[in-house]
């Protein structure tokens, strides 16, 4: 595998962005459909066969996609195919499903983790993701495990039981830093929310819970906002208030600096105010909290499909898959804007994605950053997206 991959597949990476080139550019425009949603419908599906036609003629033989090293990147594809608005891969999964399944097993480990050597949160919470997406019995036990494993990475620094730092209640990679972050964050809390089943009736020490309040004092940690965050680097004005950063004293978008008092403010971006917003709804953190009202609050007046904001071409296709994500759950149906206006964003991102989506059915970035050229990636972020889209039409 490629060496700069266990900095890119979490859109985390230690360093601060380059300057962004342009946002990935769109072939000619698809027409937009006439008619009513059902018209749009059609179209997405139609994207959505060709890019789980070109997933499935891209599997490695032995069942993993791009990499053995990294299960979280055959999860994904996985994810997608049992997506599909049909439900026709869950009713009959193919072989190349199955061997994907297989791959994932046998990349379990005696302490419950799917991985091969590091990211072990990562890998670990997207193959549980994919394991449920199975809605298969006998995957459970396997399932169970990992989300233990994920339970057990959760972050408690200083004194135990208090929390006393800002990393408290938080998740990181499990076994490569020390620190928790926002990213890691998401994937322990969307893993831990939809497997929430194969704990409801079982109450044995096996299945301890993760602290979802230690959980909620991390994610305001991220968060722009001063009312709930005094550490130095929160930045309180307009451009940035509510909005996310990577995790405490670290953002992706850097930093502006007080040329007086030498104080840097961090900038808020796209992808992570997505990601606080859908770790809040994880956390079952009320639409009307403070919190979740500042994000969306950002989230409104940084709308945009060109680009992820503060990041430009970077991660953008995570940006849309969090973005698609997070409206969701929150259960946005329309946009409203800074200006008033009203966004039907299921409809725009639909047009956008089709528009991006490669004459073979794959969607790609030209932007290599967060490893975003690796197709097998960027398609299945656009085909969840997509399959989320098509249900809320």
């Amino acid at each position: 595998m490629r060496p700069t991959l266990l900095a890119t597949l979490l859109i985390i990476a230690a360093s601060l962005s380059t300057s962004p080139a342009a946002a990935p550019a769109a072939r000619t425009p698809v027409p937009v459909p006439s008619g009513h949603d059902e018209s749009l419908r059609h179209e997405v599906q139609r994207a959505i066969d060709r890019g789980l036609a070109w997933l499935l003629t891209h599997q490695n033989s032995n069942g993993w996609w791009t990499t053995p090293d990294h299960p979280a990147v055959t999860a994904l594809p996985l994810i997608a195919l049992n997506g599909e608005p049909s439900g026709k891969h869950l009713k009959q999964p193919s072989p190349a499903i199955q061997r994907a399944y297989a791959f994932l097993l046998a990349s379990a480990k005696p302490d419950g983790g799917i991985y091969a050597t590091n990211m072990a949160n990562y890998n670990t919470s997207l193959s549980l993701l994919a394991l449920m997406s199975a809605n298969r019995p006998e995957y459970d036990a396997a399932a169970r495990k990992a989300r233990a494993f994920i339970v057990g990475t959760q972050v408690d620094f200083g004194e135990k039981g208090r929390l006393d730092t800002p990393f408290d209640g938080g998740v990181g990679y499990g076994n490569k830093y020390s620190h928790s972050d926002l990213n890691n964050t998401l994937v322990a809390l969307e893993a831990l929310h939809h497997s929430r089943r194969l704990v409801a009736d079982n109450k044995s020490a096996d299945n301890k819970d993760l602290d979802w309040q230690a959980a909620i004092h991390f994610l305001q940690n991220c968060q722009n906002l001063p009312a709930v965050n005094a550490q130095p680097w929160v930045a309180g004005d307009a451009a940035n208030k509510g909005g996310f950063i990577y995790y405490p004293g670290n953002s992706m978008a850097g930093g502006v600096t007080n040329s007086q008092t030498g104080r840097v403010a961090l900038r808020s971006y796209g992808s992570a105010s997505y990601a606080g917003l859908l770790s809040y709804i994880y956390a079952d953190v009320k639409r009307d909290d403070a919190r979740v009202i500042a994000v969306l609050d950002w989230l409104r007046g940084n709308f945009t499909l060109a680009e992820n904001p503060g990041m430009g071409p970077q991660g953008y296709y995570y940006y849309l898959h969090l973005m698609t994500k997070a409206l969701t759950a929150a259960g946005v149906h329309e946009l409203e804007t800074k200006d008033g206006s009203k966004i039907n964003w299921r409809r725009e991102l639909a047009l956008r994605l089709m528009n991006l989506q490669k004459p073979d059915g794959s969607w790609t970035n030209d932007n290599a950053r967060w490893w975003e050229k690796e197709t097998p990636l960027t398609t299945s972020y656009s085909l969840i997206a997509l399959e989320m889209v098509w249900r809320g039409l």
